[in-house]
């Protein structure tokens, strides 16, 4: 990851799975957890107040859901990459988080071993969707899209 320093803001409602992660990440000399967040209203203040350079945040949240807050997140904090993880499948929800701006979606279940190459690409300005949801979203791509006439 260099010499640098990435800023990280965790925004999770489980404080189990929060701490959880955060302790994992405070193992990467690089990375460095600037505030932790339970709500997506908070989320959007600490961004805002912090302009973190990586939000990890949940889709399902108390008070503000991930969807909406990272949609106001890209008002207040317009540099911080947003990487959702979630158990959340659904494609419609995957679709709307990366139209909402975020450049990375990373399943709870993968987190172990996909977080943190899922940072380092999302850092880098490159997007991230785990392996256990790419072929879930390529089979519902190719469902909507048109179908192909072959040339005779």
């Amino acid at each position: 990851m260099g010499f640098f320093s990435i800023h990280i803001l965790v925004v999770d409602d489980y404080d189990r799975w929060r701490r959880f992660i955060t302790d994992s990440l405070r193992k990467e000399p690089a990375l460095q957890i600037v505030a932790e967040a339970s709500d997506g209203l908070d989320a959007v203040r600490k961004g805002r107040e912090l302009q973190p350079d990586l939000i990890l945040l949940d889709i399902g949240l108390p008070k503000l859901n991930g969807i909406e807050a990272a949609r106001q997140i890209r008002q207040v904090s317009p540099n911080s990459k947003i990487l959702f993880f979630s158990e959340n499948r659904s494609v419609e929800i995957i679709e709307e988080a990366m139209r909402c701006g975020a450049r990375g979606f990373v399943l709870k279940s993968d987190a172990a071993n996909e977080l943190l190459p899922a940072i380092r690409t999302v850092v880098a300005g490159y997007q991230f969707v785990s392996t256990g949801l790419a072929h879930h979203c390529l089979e519902a791509l190719a469902h909507k899209a048109p179908p192909v006439n072959p040339v005779p």
